[in-house]
């Protein structure tokens, strides 16, 4: 009976340090390996243009060897996104991106940013996907540090507009949804 007891209190230890590192800590860094996601409601948050920052240089090598870079799209609104192929919540929303980054071709770039993931598993999870865009691979996940600030580094997913003058315009912590997401991107393309 002791063994048991002793199991139960490891299980609760585990759940609940498991429940604890879902939510993750806004404030620490993830280290390598590390799957705790900062969970949101997907809700577009758009900021006025008077208070948009610009937006980090962005660049890397694509989970198919290219090369994709916030630069090369200058003058365009871009959305980033921000997943990792064992997030669930990532998993959910690709549909959405991949419907809203098809329906704005054209005037609106996407670009996906991989981090915190093995490069398999993202190569794997792009090629059931298939996005019709380029997934920049992130493993140590610097991009992502790079906007510290307007998105806590072990938020996942999160997706940022970018307008046409490179400045960060819009941001959701969480899986996005279609309304919210097109909305948005089309009221930046717009401006």
């Amino acid at each position: 009976m002791r063994a048991k007891s002793v199991s139960l209190v490891l299980l609760a230890a585990l759940v609940t340090g498991g429940a604890a590192g879902c939510a993750g800590n806004q404030g620490g860094q993830p280290q390598a390996g590390d799957t705790r996601f900062v969970p949101g409601d997907g809700k577009m948050q758009v900021f006025d243009a008077a208070d948009r920052r610009p937006a980090p240089a962005v660049e890397g090598t694509t989970l198919d060897g290219g090369k994709a870079s916030l630069a090369e799209h200058k003058g365009k609104v871009v959305v980033l996104n921000f997943w990792a192929s064992w997030c669930g919540p990532c998993r959910a929303e690709a549909p959405v991106l991949k419907e809203v980054a098809a329906k704005t071709k054209g005037g609106v770039q996407f670009i996906g940013v991989d981090f915190k993931d093995r490069q398999a598993d993202a190569v794997a999870f792009e090629r059931t996907e298939q996005t019709g865009y380029p997934h920049i691979f992130d493993q140590p996940g610097k991009v992502a540090l790079a906007f510290q600030g307007t998105v806590p580094p072990a938020a996942i997913p999160s997706t940022l507009i970018i307008d046409k003058q490179g400045r960060i315009a819009a941001r959701a912590l969480g899986a996005v949804k279609y309304t919210d997401l097109m909305t948005t991107v089309t009221k930046v393309r717009d401006e």
